[in-house]
């Protein structure tokens, strides 16, 4: 008899054991999880504005704290809080752009060509490789990047609603939301920017 209570009592210790160790993993892997998150954020790419760099169902990687030293620079792809509404949610809607102004830069785009600071802007990375003139600014007009403030275009220009949008406009440096550091997903196509 003495041997079956000692058997309960192992028995129990044990369940108490496993279950304290169920609990303790189950905190450490959330509070990892949370530390994760705080640091990056997986991001799907909707639409093609993007291509030739990125295309729809692209699997990224954002960097959350990527400006928290530095400032956003030129060539950069990042993530966009945007006033843009997405129809299927009606919230406003993340855009993946490329940085291409900074504050106090010179916009100008004339004859679907591209100008900063009064110089023909050379991007390898353009799908069509012409910048149309939509709103900001006109074509042949020109206009300066506020203070605190970034110029954003989609590398298929024929096809972004981007800073040349009344819509989008100037993008404030609150509403960067991280920089685009991979690619993930398709596998063949892996990569670092």
């Amino acid at each position: 008899m003495k041997a079956i209570s000692m058997g309960k009592e192992l028995m129990s210790n044990c369940k108490k054991t496993i279950l304290k160790n169920m609990l303790v993993d189950m905190i450490v892997a959330t509070v990892l999880a949370a530390a994760i998150l705080f640091f990056i954020r997986p991001t799907i790419v909707n639409g093609e504005s993007m291509a030739n760099t990125l295309h729809n169902g692209d699997y990224l990687i954002m960097a959350r704290q990527a400006y928290s030293k530095h400032d956003p620079e030129k060539g950069d792809i990042v993530i966009i809080q945007s006033t843009l509404t997405d129809c299927e949610s009606g919230k406003d809607k993340f855009i993946v752009k490329r940085i291409v102004g900074v504050p106090g830069d010179i916009i100008a785009i004339r004859n679907n060509t591209l100008y900063l600071n009064n110089q023909k802007y050379i991007e390898e990375y353009t799908k069509d490789g012409v910048t149309p003139a939509v709103d900001i600014p006109g074509d042949g007009s020109s206009v300066a990047v506020p203070e605190s403030c970034y110029y954003v275009l989609g590398d298929n220009r024929c096809n972004s609603i981007d800073s040349r949008s009344r819509d989008v406009g100037f993008i404030n440096r609150s509403d960067i939301k991280g920089k685009v550091v991979v690619r993930l997903y398709p596998f063949s196509k892996i990569r670092s920017f």
